[in-house]
């Protein structure tokens, strides 16, 4: 009974990316930064973590050695010479560095085309667009209308929110519309109910994702953003590794936003935690749930939201160390034909300049009764992941990548 379990650690990139100038992010490498940032003891704080470094499991895994095929260097505190795992270094093929792109890619689908982006100048957003959406959801106006990080802009702009009921639309260097609103004041219903409106509105810009930004809170000081975040996204261009396994008759768990990633295309069942750690009790009941030929497919969305856009290289840390503890409860929730894969979608150096994310390889690790551990290269695309998936299931090849195993 072969089953897969692909868990994204969200933004975790290695660094290395050979076209990472073109995106004005050359040098940057999250996972090599934070461990130098900890070996010099600028990873630490009170309460939370202190020293290097210090991921095991991960390593164990392959962790330091698919960083050291994508850099040429390994990274701080990371010293052995084997693996357990089968581990590569993919670059990414499609023509961005976003949450879409990167997920499509390992699901099989590079993107074929360039995504729309808003300009960095404010006002950001055309004036076609915002007169459509407030003419079309009857908000009296919007605020912001720029670039920003989205915890600085719900602080900037929210309590003015709360007085006037217009939304804080906002964006950022991905190709992404983000409205935040307040739940109780302006409402959680009403606002996804208008992020619907809005992800039809910039469809002809080629947008990739609406996101919903629900808050709490009722001074700049106490605001929070909540778990109902909601991406709304365009479907994959092509059928997806997705596709595939619900053709043969197997069932996809989508588990965090995965669901809101893919559309909710092929996506049999979904759920969603808060946290990270609520996710990945989510993916390790749905592995015990499982049967042959599934797949569970994993988004642990904290380490870019939370850490890597904040630029919180402590937090970063933190984040990973407790995802590495945790590994072993995955591994023993697997039987002997499964499949455990754990990757990245791009990186968000908290190191690196801006709030964004950063063009990055990204690691990938394989483990599993009967996976050969080793090197397995620097593929030129996410998509060798996908194919490796479809191989240990027994899908038919897809159209695009090589299987890693």
């Amino acid at each position: 009974m072969k089953r897969a379990i692909v868990i994204v650690l969200d933004s975790f990139g290695i660094g290395g990316a050979p076209d990472a100038a073109r995106f004005g992010d050359e040098g940057s490498d999250t996972l090599g930064h934070i461990a130098a940032e900890c070996a010099a003891g600028r990873g630490d704080r009170a309460g939370l973590r202190s020293g290097p470094l210090s991921l095991p499991n991960l390593e164990r895994l392959g962790l330091g050695l698919a960083a050291e095929l994508a850099t040429g260097v390994r990274p701080a505190g990371f010293s052995r010479e084997t693996a357990e795992g089968r581990y590569a270094a993919p670059a990414e093929q499609s023509s961005g560095k976003d949450t879409p792109s990167g997920h499509w890619e390992i699901a099989g689908v590079p993107v074929p085309f360039e995504w729309g982006y808003f300009p960095p100048e404010p006002p950001s957003f055309p004036a076609e667009l915002i007169d459509a959406y407030v003419r079309e959801t009857g908000v009296p106006g919007i605020l912001a209308n720029c670039h920003a990080s989205g915890t600085e802009v719900i602080a900037r702009f929210g309590e003015e929110h709360i007085r006037t009921g217009k939304p804080i639309v906002y964006t950022s260097a991905d190709s992404v519309m983000q409205i935040a609103a307040h739940e109780t004041h302006f409402g959680l219903d009403k606002l996804l109910a208008d992020c619907e409106i809005a992800r039809r509105l910039v469809d002809p810009y080629r947008i990739g994702r609406v996101i919903a930004r629900p808050f709490v809170g009722e001074t700049k000081d106490t605001f929070k953003r909540t778990a109902n975040r909601r991406d709304y996204a365009v479907p994959p261009p092509e059928p997806t590794l997705l596709t595939r396994v619900e053709a043969a008759g197997h069932k996809v768990f989508g588990i965090g936003k995965i669901g809101d990633i893919f559309a909710h295309q092929n996506v049999t069942i979904t759920r969603k935690g808060k946290s990270n750690d609520g996710n990945l009790d989510l993916g390790i009941a749905a592995l015990r749930e499982a049967e042959g030929g599934d797949l569970v497919f994993v988004n642990l969305v904290d380490f870019d939201t939370e850490y890597g856009h904040r630029r919180d290289v402590a937090g970063y840390a933190a984040c990973l160390e407790a995802f590495d503890r945790r590994l072993p409860e995955v591994e023993a929730a697997m039987g002997d034909g499964d499949l455990l894969l754990i990757t990245a979608d791009h990186g968000c150096d908290p190191t690196f300049r801006g709030s964004d994310h950063t063009r990055e390889r990204v690691p990938a690790l394989f483990a599993g009764k009967g996976v050969r551990p080793g090197p397995a290269g620097r593929p030129d695309s996410f998509a060798d992941m996908a194919e490796s998936v479809a191989a240990w299931l027994g899908l038919a090849p897809g159209l695009h990548g090589r299987s890693l195993l």
